[in-house]
């Protein structure tokens, strides 16, 4: 009977397949994305009904009492839905919410750093979409001026819900969204499209042209989450955005 040759002992190794294919791993499960992204598209559907079904001429809501109600709401709807991506979602995986989030902040320089991006960012897109309203005329979708803070205990609960709204939107949609896409598609492109799309369509309580506008500036979001790794430039200038809009503007 023959044997095999020996093999000598300083032979290389077999080679490995050079192409083999990068892992995609979901982050979730299919059907939780698709309930997340049916329940949002739900809300931009209630939105464009309020549009269509407002008294008003100017405004989405008639609203003459205090905004607190409305407010806390909000801010309970934003955890629950932070929750249901969490705790149904992510947990099926092993997916931790840090995971999303991205590297963390080893020093102060680090907070600076990430706040010095997220002011740069704004200051480009509140001089861009000023441009851009003056030479297309105002909108002419009802406004949401009725809802915006009117004393300091509405404003210190505003504050509260910009917090909020930037610490779990970008978690739902640059984070989750964004990965799960990316996961699914194995393109980042398509991945923070994707999620801009969903992120723009949500707003449609706004209005046609601030739906454009909304998927614009999830886009830009989602190419600073992608280019950070992080979501925290993000973060913080979402929360700005979202304080700026409901005090600031509203006192000039």
């Amino acid at each position: 009977m023959n044997k095999a040759a020996p093999v000598p002992p300083d032979s290389p190794a077999p080679a490995e397949p050079r192409d083999r294919p990068p892992e995609r791993r979901l982050i979730a499960p299919l059907w939780h994305t698709a309930v997340l992204v049916a329940f949002l598209l739900a809300l931009a559907g209630y939105g464009v009904y309020l549009q269509n079904a407002a008294s008003s001429k100017t405004q989405l809501v008639e609203h003459r009492g205090s905004a607190l109600p409305f407010y806390l709401s909000l801010i309970a709807a934003q955890w629950a839905m932070l929750r249901f991506v969490t705790a149904a979602g992510l947990k099926r995986t092993g997916t931790r919410l840090r995971d999303l989030l991205g590297e963390r902040w080893a020093s102060w320089r680090d907070v600076v750093r990430d706040a010095a991006i997220a002011l740069a960012v704004w200051a480009a897109w509140t001089a861009a979409t000023t441009a851009v309203e003056r030479s297309m005329g105002s909108d002419s979708a009802r406004g949401i001026a009725s809802l915006l803070p009117r004393d300091p205990v509405e404003v210190a609960v505003w504050i509260v819900l910009s917090l909020t709204a930037g610490f779990c939107e970008e978690a739902i949609f640059r984070g989750y969204l964004q990965k799960q896409f990316e996961a699914m598609t194995g393109s980042a492109a398509l991945a923070i499209l994707g999620q801009a799309l969903v992120f723009g369509i949500a707003h449609g309580y706004q209005g046609i042209r601030n739906v454009v506008a909304i998927t614009v500036y999830g886009a830009l979001f989602g190419l600073v989450a992608w280019w950070r790794k992080s979501l925290k430039p993000g973060m913080i200038l979402h929360a700005w955005t979202d304080i700026f809009g409901g005090i600031f503007a509203r006192a000039g």
